[in-house]
């Protein structure tokens, strides 16, 4: 076992987990989530800095997702008014 399942079973005995408000909802979010990353039919180019880039694929490799996804992700959330900013980690 890896350190994540390792960790994931520790959770669960450990009672962590809790009860997700209205699996209806939840579940079609993430399906829209999903249909948004898969859905593919426009190409845009973008210039930014060599540090946000940096910053991008690290958070995306934490996630594990290609950062190309996670821009998509996260502009679908802003511009579907479901984008909340969280405090920045610290490096």
């Amino acid at each position: 076992m890896d350190e994540e399942e390792k960790d994931l079973i520790r959770s669960t005995v450990n009672d962590e987990w809790i009860e997700v408000g209205d699996i209806d909802k939840q579940k079609k979010q993430a399906r829209e989530y999903a249909e948004a990353t898969v859905r593919k039919d426009k190409r845009m180019n973008i210039r930014i800095s060599e540090r946000d880039l940096r910053n991008l694929k690290k958070r995306a490799l934490e996630e594990r997702i290609p950062y190309q996804t996670m821009v998509s992700m996260i502009l679908h959330k802003y511009l579907s008014g479901r984008y909340a900013e969280r405090p920045p980690q610290e490096s």
